[in-house]
């Protein structure tokens, strides 16, 4: 199985949120992108669809977290090294996200988190499987 997987987000403001993935090195495909609407691309198998609140509420019946003060989820993103992980959390604090946390260092693995504009957390990742606790 090798299923593709599409995250739905709600935005306040597309413009601002386009702004802030932009810098973080995310493209968007504009065939997919409206007044409400934002498809943007994570990898060949990862998608995120921006989406203003009122379009947001088109697809759940539930109301929308203000996930600035409730965290309704983490999306987490391995990258290839260390540095890429820094690289990254300091281009989203400078283009408007904030750091939810201190980062997390366990040798094998390295990591820190970046909520974007809306609140949402990214967890930024580093790892080396070789090296967990356990391996020989």
């Amino acid at each position: 199985m090798n299923p593709k997987a599409y995250i739905n987000l709600p935005v306040t403001n597309l413009g601002r949120s386009r702004a802030f993935f932009e810098a973080l090195g995310f493209a968007f495909d504009d065939r997919f992108g409206d007044e409400t609407a934002l498809g943007m691309t994570i990898n060949q198998s990862c998608f995120a669809m921006l989406l203003t609140h009122d379009k947001f509420a088109q697809f759940t019946p539930r109301p929308i977290a203000d996930a600035g003060k409730t965290t309704e989820v983490l999306i987490a993103l391995q990258v290839e090294s260390r540095d890429e992980v820094d690289r990254l959390v300091e281009i989203g604090l400078a283009k408007g996200g904030s750091s939810p946390r201190d980062p997390q260092d366990h040798g094998f693995m390295y990591g820190r988190a970046l909520a974007d504009p809306d609140g949402h957390i990214w967890e930024v990742f580093w790892m080396d499987p070789a090296q967990m606790p356990g391996k020989e």
